[in-house]
């Protein structure tokens, strides 16, 4: 399963050589092997380096088993270097030639779709799900004292206060608190053990208000959405209901990010709006987050030397003289500069604002 490692070292290669990267979507519902294969051929039609359209069609006839929903192909012949990362999800058919890998899509599935930890939690116990790309890969469950439910009255009559609902004891109040307690303990040690980037939390407003309020502050954070569900829901049931919650709060966090960019970048503060603009901030290093519209590409420049990016053909290098080179497409470029800095990459499905302001933009450091 692709994870974090494995973009970190596609993104450490790097060569004086071409690399050759294929994305091939083989969903078993649009197609056979052989109707892939004819595919992939179309695609590698016109590649110069036949080592690696060899090396590419061999994992096909003899290593892929047909069974996911795509595949990421990396080769590079001179440098003995061949990668491939069958994905539960599906890309689009692409072919790109360049000195590195072309990281682009990866990132955006791992962005998208990466770490979730979802909780399903009542008064007695949770379930818990970790979801990645795709693909559910573990499943826990923590199951405190029954909750005895015996009427007396006195209490308070407003549900979610500490003193209960109408008919609710103490005494089962306190055996509720442990299960929470106990549960929020499980459901982090889970979290940490599967490295969970995001978190998601399903029951009914009252458990889910008490679960939440005794999370620590670093994990609340975390919580990007929460849904009314079952403790007896399937596992189909959790799934659909996490992925479409957490796409939802993904476009919401895009819409954000684009606002904080184009309205910094029109005031002359910490953002960068359009493709020149952000080209500069990249050179000197100011990317804190990378906003890139989904399916924008450009053709551009690039120094041999220092790596100085433009979109502008120049005689010679303006930072150290050297010869500048045509790259296919200077926004694979830039992202691959922002991940190896260190920022983030973040690929905008739906935006008016970042198309109108150059498809690309950026939140900057200072």
């Amino acid at each position: 399963m692709f994870n974090e490692k494995d973009l970190r070292g596609l993104l450490d290669f790097s060569t004086s050589k071409m690399v050759l990267s294929v994305y091939l979507n083989t969903v078993p519902t649009e197609g056979n092997a052989d109707v892939y294969k004819l595919r992939l051929r179309k695609l590698l039609k016109g590649v110069e380096s036949s080592q690696d359209v060899l090396a590419v069609e061999r994992y096909f006839d003899h290593t892929y088993d047909w069974s996911g929903r795509s595949v990421a192909v990396f080769s590079c012949a001179p440098e003995n270097y061949f990668k491939a990362y069958p994905l539960t999800l599906p890309v689009p058919d692409q072919v790109y030639i360049g000195d590195h890998p072309l990281v682009n899509p990866l990132s955006e599935l791992l962005e998208v779709y990466g770490g979730y930890g979802v909780v399903l939690v009542d008064k007695q116990g949770a379930r818990l799900f970790f979801f990645h790309m795709g693909e559910m890969l573990e499943q826990e469950g923590v199951l405190g004292e029954s909750v005895r439910h015996t009427k007396h009255g006195g209490a308070s009559s407003m549900p979610g206060r500490r003193g209960g609902v109408a008919g609710q004891t103490h005494e089962e109040d306190e055996v509720i608190d442990r299960n929470m307690k106990e549960s929020v303990d499980f459901a982090i040690r889970f979290f940490e053990e599967n490295h969970v980037r995001r978190v998601l939390i399903g029951g009914t407003d009252e458990n889910l208000a008490l679960f939440r309020s005794l999370l620590p502050k670093a994990w609340q954070s975390l919580i990007v959405g929460s849904f009314p569900m079952a403790m007896t829901a399937s596992q189909s049931e959790v799934f659909a209901k996490a992925m479409q919650v957490g796409l939802d709060a993904e476009r919401h966090r895009e819409e954000r990010l684009v606002e904080t960019a184009v309205n910094e970048a029109a005031k002359g503060g910490a953002g960068a709006a359009g493709l020149d603009e952000t080209l500069k901030a990249s050179h000197e290093g100011r990317i804190e987050t990378l906003l890139v519209f989904e399916g924008y590409h450009a053709p551009g420049y690039r120094c041999q030397n220092c790596g100085y990016l433009t979109a502008v053909e120049l005689p010679a290098c303006p930072v150290c003289g050297e010869k500048v080179v045509v790259v296919p497409d200077i926004v694979e470029q830039v992202v691959q500069s922002v991940m190896r800095s260190g920022g983030g990459v973040e690929i905008v499905h739906y935006s008016p604002a970042l198309k109108g302001a150059g498809n690309i933009g950026a939140i900057l450091r200072y």
